[in-house]
């Protein structure tokens, strides 16, 4: 057997895949380090770009093998290869629209939450895992495009705060904008002077696609959109907070067995309390999160209003925009503490169940951040 049979028979293998596709996330979590390293986003605008030219040249020339008298004489060398190639397109469609959701996968999960901010990471999962089995429907024009229009806005919405520091509605929407715009600019190159397409079919296509990015606008102002590019590295409630140099010296009560702890989960009703978060910012980003104080006396009823408490952060440290927020003396119950942007969206959470004391206070344990 050659060299090349033996290749075409273990790729035929039907474990292969499903191994291809474990060992692309995996490699991708462990080089996607921060979402504003410009190698990275870099790498993201080439898969961008050469998804948008295969989209085109196979909404202009199909996927179909070319026949075996030939292609058409008089053709440019460039064009025969580009013909010859159409084959090939789907597995190269796959293969790029699968890294960008890997590469999405992993830069919104370190913004998500178990709140509404996991709807559109939960899709962004979905669709990961769905691309393993859409090659054979990588021919049709409406799913490529409104798959392009997803991939374009997961990637614009979080790419300009990185650049211009600027995290708000405006900035999403410039970025929802500019998705639809490249998007538009791929349809019009499929169609333009294409006897094969019909105007009517290319409304049909970008109408599709134009209505997926007002869904996912909706998903922002209905705060189902993790807050990329922040995210929270550290969060705890504690005793104390001292800041000791560089660091910052965080005491709770910890048993001799929970070697485990590093921030209470219970505190007693007659003590002040710390709630200390580092929440990771790009470099030029400069904004303002939220310590937002919820309670509830009981698990029946639903968590109100508390206190809501800014605080001003800088991007660039890797572990993160290190700060607290201190409250006097907390009535029994259920509280927690969601660390919030500016719209509302929910950056991180730390709960706490605060009690009258019965037992004796446990040592003091301190940790430093």
């Amino acid at each position: 057997m050659s060299p090349i049979a033996k290749v075409q028979s273990l790729a035929a293998k039907p474990f292969l895949p499903g191994l291809f596709f474990l060992s692309g996330v995996t490699y991708d979590s462990l080089t996607l380090t921060r979402i504003d390293r410009l190698q990275d986003n870099l790498l993201l605008l080439i898969y961008l770009l050469l998804l948008g030219v295969l989209i085109v040249l196979t909404g202009r020339f199909g996927v179909e093998p070319t026949p075996d008298h030939g292609e058409p004489a008089g053709l440019s060398s460039r064009i025969q290869w580009v013909l010859r190639a159409r084959p090939y397109y789907p597995m190269a469609v796959q293969f790029l629209l699968g890294s960008l959701f890997s590469a999405y996968t992993i830069f919104y999960s370190r913004s998500a939450t178990l709140t509404s901010t996991a709807v559109f990471f939960a899709l962004l999962v979905f669709l990961l895992v769905v691309n393993e089995f859409l090659r054979d429907r990588f021919s049709s024009l409406p799913l490529l495009v409104s798959l392009y229009a997803v991939v374009c806005f997961a990637f614009f919405t979080f790419f300009l705060p990185v650049m211009t520091g600027y995290m708000n509605a405006l900035s999403f929407l410039i970025g929802a904008g500019l998705s639809a715009g490249v998007t538009f600019r791929v349809v019009q190159l499929i169609y333009h002077n294409n006897p094969d397409r019909s105007k009517r079919e290319a409304i049909g296509v970008m109408t599709s696609a134009s209505a997926l990015i007002t869904l996912l606008v909706g998903f922002y102002f209905l705060n189902w959109i993790p807050p990329v590019p922040l995210s929270m590295k550290f969060g705890g409630i504690y005793h104390e907070v001292r800041k000791a140099g560089d660091k910052f010296e965080l005491s709770f009560e910890r048993k001799w067995y929970q070697v485990w702890k590093r921030s209470d989960s219970t505190y007693p009703a007659d003590e002040p309390i710390y709630c200390f978060t580092a929440v990771f910012a790009p470099v030029e980003l400069d904004t303002t999160i939220y310590h937002h104080w919820y309670f509830r006396s009981n698990g029946k009823r639903p968590f109100a209003h508390a206190d809501r408490i800014p605080i001003r952060i800088s991007g660039g440290r890797e572990g993160g925009y290190r700060a607290y927020s201190f409250k006097q003396r907390l009535d029994p119950g259920e509280w927690r503490v969601d660390v919030e942007t500016d719209d509302g969206r929910i950056v991180g959470r730390v709960s706490v169940k605060v009690a009258t004391r019965g037992d004796p206070p446990s040592a003091l344990e301190t940790v430093s951040y």
